[in-house]
């Protein structure tokens, strides 16, 4: 495994790399970091770091502009990342794109510490515009976005093309429709889960309590209650990561713009690469971008995958296939051709 791959690897299973000197940091959720995966990032240790530093050290000339995969002829794209700004959520998707093809990502403001996150998509896209022109002045290039992306790349793609510059296509890749952000939605999605999470817990309690004599409830309350102090006594010491608070004021801010943002007509082309048909049924609504443009088509991915994983092995290469075929470089698998 290269480091690349390694680097795509690790990135499906939510973990996060940075350089701080020559070291690196690594942030992992419990359990995700197997010994074979420890083994593989010892091994490819010093390409890693050489890697971070070279983005690092190019998004510090061009701010938003992040070479995921420079080499090749063919039209660049430039990719805009989800609510949380991590622009290696390409990393799989350009791998299996392959050499020929130039990957860049869009990093927002807001993660380095030196300037906040932008709280309007059309500032978010201005900004992102006067990056590519400076780096990339003539075209053809392509945009691209994922997730909440989507929402900044459409508006990119339009700006550029209305100022007549080479777009040659905007690519959007789960293609979550921008009312998706609003905020009944996405309280919905995001607090029902944690209801749900509660109901589950207190049936548990009860459980617990059905199968004592009611001589022991109090044992078990004080049991749960100690465990409680311990958790939160754990939290309140541990240093808070301000990489992490960088994040976070990102993702809020980006989502709360995303919500806030009304679509013009865009009169270049769109590809809509949603991860399955049933994600027809959910309040994403991706079909609803067509709305909004003169010229676009559908592409659908394999059955049972998901928004969240759709660029993440093993489905990364499934995209990159019909990437190519909806730019008439590759025959589509049957099970995921294109729409209407």
């Amino acid at each position: 495994m290269n480091a690349l791959a390694l680097l795509s690897e690790l990135r499906s299973r939510d973990i996060h790399l940075r350089d701080d000197g020559d070291r690196l940091k690594c942030d992992a959720p419990v359990g995700a970091l197997t010994p074979e995966l420890l083994r593989a990032l010892k091994r490819e240790r010093d390409e890693i770091l050489n890697f971070l530093r070279a983005t690092r050290t190019a998004a510090s000339r061009l701010r938003a502009i992040v070479p995921i995969q420079p080499r090749g002829s063919a039209p660049p794209i430039f990719g805009v990342p989800g609510h949380n700004g991590d622009v290696f959520c390409f990393l799989a998707l350009a791998r299996h794109l392959g050499d020929d093809q130039p990957f860049y990502g869009l990093q927002p403001p807001g993660l380095d510490g030196k300037s906040g996150p932008l709280h309007r998509i059309e500032e978010l896209a201005a900004y992102f515009e006067g990056q590519i022109r400076a780096f990339h002045p003539r075209g053809p290039f392509v945009i691209a976005g994922h997730c909440a992306g989507c929402v900044t790349a459409f508006e990119l793609g339009r700006r550029l093309h209305e100022a007549g510059m080479e777009l040659d296509s905007v690519a959007l890749f789960s293609a979550p429709f921008a009312g998706r952000y609003r905020l009944l939605p996405w309280i919905m999605d995001e607090h029902v889960p944690w209801i749900q999470e509660q109901v589950r817990r207190v049936g548990g309690h009860l459980k617990a309590f059905a199968t004592r004599s009611p001589a022991r409830w109090g044992e078990y309350l004080r049991s749960k209650v100690s465990l409680v102090r311990t958790q939160r006594e754990a939290r309140r010491l541990k240093a808070p990561d301000p990489a992490l608070a960088l994040r976070d004021a990102l993702e809020r801010a980006t989502i709360a713009a995303a919500g806030r943002y009304r679509p013009r007509r865009f009169w270049g082309r769109l590809m809509l690469f949603v991860s399955s048909p049933a994600a027809l049924a959910t309040r994403d609504d991706p079909l609803h971008w067509r709305d909004f443009a003169a010229d676009s088509e559908v592409w659908y991915g394999p059955s049972g995958c998901q928004r969240d994983t759709m660029l993440r092995e093993p489905h990364a290469k499934a995209f990159a296939h019909l990437y190519r075929s909806a730019r008439g470089s590759a025959e589509a698998p049957l099970e995921a051709v294109a729409g209407d």
